[in-house]
């Protein structure tokens, strides 16, 4: 039995000659994507080293961002103008581990969506996966997210909590499907910011509006309006559901985390799938 697939690139996208099951694109997709594994990896380490290179900082920055926006909370917590209640843990420690798990999403959608067009020269002339340039652009995200974690492990010291290693652990595992949906929105607004440079600019500013109106910096009550809202907020449970298993052990959300993860995995499949069949019009917009 032959299970070869033809692959015909034509102006309006790949068609599929041959065996036509219905996994025949998903297939190509995979295909794709483990001949790029090298591919993914050395850009990401040009990335890194070139996010990194040109700063006085340098990699401090990853520490000295979080610090600052913790400190500028913690500072209206303190004078009255924001009011926190039902925190188990000293509020620096819960708003920075908050602030980290969001800095997942937020750097790496942000790096994932300029990638292509950071790689404008690079997509036009050289025939290769364009799938290794989103990927390997997300891992920005994941490095921040292992320095932070470091200074979190700084502040469980000087404030002498003992984590709950098992919820340590969860929470971690956890983070899972914040980073396919994380992909899956890059793939999709990589596309856009090929198309449209404008984007770029707003996604920062909508990211901010977004975080604040996401519980990650403070806890909210189940009878506020914003409680209400945010009840339809997948991100809610994204970022709440591994801090509980972080400082907790256990999570009262696990039944709507579930939910949301089979949503996450949704949406990274399908951005996936769109910018798989997009990318031979990539070079046209760049």
């Amino acid at each position: 039995m032959n299970y070869n697939v033809e692959v015909t690139y034509t102006p309006k996208g790949p068609s599929l000659q041959g065996y036509r099951g219905i996994f025949v694109t998903t297939r190509l997709m995979w295909r794709e994507l483990l001949s790029a594994r090298e591919l993914i990896w050395r850009l990401f380490l040009r990335d890194f080293k070139a996010k990194y290179r040109q700063s006085a900082l340098g990699i401090i920055w990853a520490v000295l961002m979080p610090l600052i926006t913790v400190g500028i909370f913690v500072g209206m917590s303190r004078s009255g103008l924001l009011t926190v209640h039902n925190v188990s843990v000293p509020y620096s420690l819960y708003a920075l581990i908050g602030l980290t798990i969001w800095s997942l999403f937020a750097v790496g959608l942000t790096a994932s969506t300029q990638s292509l067009v950071n790689a404008g020269s690079m997509v036009v002339k050289i025939n290769f996966p364009k799938v290794a340039l989103v990927l390997a652009a997300s891992g920005q995200g994941l490095v921040e997210l292992v320095i932070r974690f470091i200074l979190i492990a700084v502040v469980f010291i000087y404030f002498g909590v003992v984590p709950n290693w098992t919820g340590m652990f969860i929470g971690l595992i956890s983070l899972l499907p914040l980073y396919l949906i994380t992909i899956g929105i890059g793939f999709v607004m990589s596309l856009v910011a090929g198309v449209v440079r404008d984007v770029i600019n707003v996604l920062n500013v909508a990211l901010m509006g977004f975080m604040l109106l996401t519980p990650i910096l403070y806890p909210i009550s189940g009878t506020s309006l914003l409680a209400r809202i945010n009840v339809w907020n997948p991100f809610n449970y994204l970022v709440n559901v591994p801090r509980d298993f972080i400082l907790e052990g256990h999570s009262k959300f696990i039944d709507e985390f579930l939910l949301i993860t089979v949503f996450s995995i949704a949406i990274c499949y399908l951005g996936w799938k769109l910018f798989y069949l997009a990318q031979t019009k990539i070079a046209e917009r760049i």
